[in-house]
């Protein structure tokens, strides 16, 4: 486990479509002048203004068939984010058929997108809407004496982006081939929730599209391959690691009109639901022992063992506890039936609820539902 005393670093970062929008900036200002610069100021999302180094900047060609290179590496800051010195990469053309327009590209490295639910075309590159914006707004910022004659394509290309993707979830969303462009602000912060939790909403929103009309949700990696053992038949997209964020998860759920839910996780965290707690991190909230204690003393665990479960600090004690009595498996049914009964309270009626528990070992104890 991590030492809690260790102090995380606090220096931001850039997102990718910070860098990209700085790459396609600098690539521009090739073509205006001539030269590609060795620094950039970009226009972040934000309305900040930062300064970036320029890499391998280059032009080529004459006339109407000039292009531009830039490339801008990523610094993600302290973020510990699989995509911290990406290589950003612009090529910018002319395009005298577009007057006007700005043109934007994915190429080798950025994710085709393949599934809908994300807000972005089918068949058209994972650059988030955001970036977007900010990629069009820096390009038409520095390079509007060219849009008045002619059109802009700027193509965004990462040459470690298909490596870099499989460390990530893309593929699961129908993103393939490389990286997404992300970013909603252009800076990243050290260990943000954030961007994780905003993950999970999309994730439900794909499981939402692939018309299976169910989501499974799950604490993490060894709950998921429990779960998906129980649905082998259902889409991967269909599988989400909520994390912490159940409330997240649920709420995309019920504005997906989904109409079933499957939880799968384990003691401690099933716990803090029972309990009502939605966010579940071990920050937010202790886990309810006096709760515990309850389900034990109602499938018949002696007075002294409940009063011992009261008074531990961990779920983990209450599981091991009615395990050394024989009682796992009717625990573990008391809790899972507790969570419907908790979870359909806070939203009656607005999807069939699943509940699986497994061990720490990812092997089935129990399954309640609402129906």
């Amino acid at each position: 486990m991590m030492d809690k005393t260790v102090k995380r670093g606090t220096r931001t970062g850039f997102t990718t479509g910070a860098c990209s929008a700085a790459a396609a900036r600098a690539a521009v200002l090739g073509l205006v002048h001539g030269a590609v610069p060795e620094t950039v100021e970009c226009l972040l999302p934000n309305g900040q203004r930062v300064q970036f180094a320029v890499q391998d900047g280059r032009c080529e060609g004459e006339g109407l068939a000039r292009v531009a290179h830039a490339m801008v590496i990523k610094d993600a800051g302290d973020d510990p984010d699989c995509t911290d010195k990406a290589h950003l990469t612009a090529d910018v053309r002319l395009r005298p058929e577009l007057q006007g327009q700005v043109l934007l590209a994915g190429g080798f490295g950025v994710g085709t997108v393949t599934m809908p639910g994300l807000g972005l075309a089918v068949g058209g590159p994972a650059i988030n809407p955001v970036p977007r914006r900010n990629i069009e707004d820096n390009v038409r910022e520095i390079g509007q004496s060219l849009l008045d004659e002619l059109g802009l394509e700027v193509c965004i290309s990462v040459p470690q982006g298909l490596e870099m993707a499989k460390k990530t979830l893309n593929a699961r969303l129908g993103i393939l081939g490389g990286i997404s462009i992300l970013g909603t602000t252009g800076i990243v912060k050290p260990y943000s929730t954030a961007a994780y939790r905003a993950s999970v909403v999309q994730g439900v929103q794909v499981a939402g599209t692939t018309g299976a009309g169910m989501v499974a949700l799950t604490t993490g990696g060894r709950t998921e391959k429990f779960v998906m053992a129980e649905y082998p038949e259902l889409p991967q997209a269909c599988f989400v690691q909520m994390g912490d964020f159940l409330r997240y998860a649920l709420d995309a759920a019920v504005k997906a009109r989904l109409a079933h839910v499957v939880i799968g996780g384990m003691v401690g965290k099933l716990t803090k639901i029972a309990q009502g707690e939605t966010i579940t991190h071990a920050g937010r909230a202790e886990v309810d022992t006096g709760l515990l204690a309850e389900l034990c003393a109602g499938i018949g665990v002696p007075a002294e063992v409940c009063e011992d479960i009261r008074n531990a600090e961990t779920a983990r004690y209450a599981s091991e506890r009615v395990e050394a009595l024989g009682l796992v498996l009717e625990f573990h049914q008391a809790l899972a039936e507790r969570v419907v009964q908790t979870l359909m309270g806070r939203y009656p009626g607005k999807f069939r609820l699943t509940v699986l528990v497994c061990d720490f070992e990812g092997r089935k104890l129990a399954e309640a539902a609402s129906d």
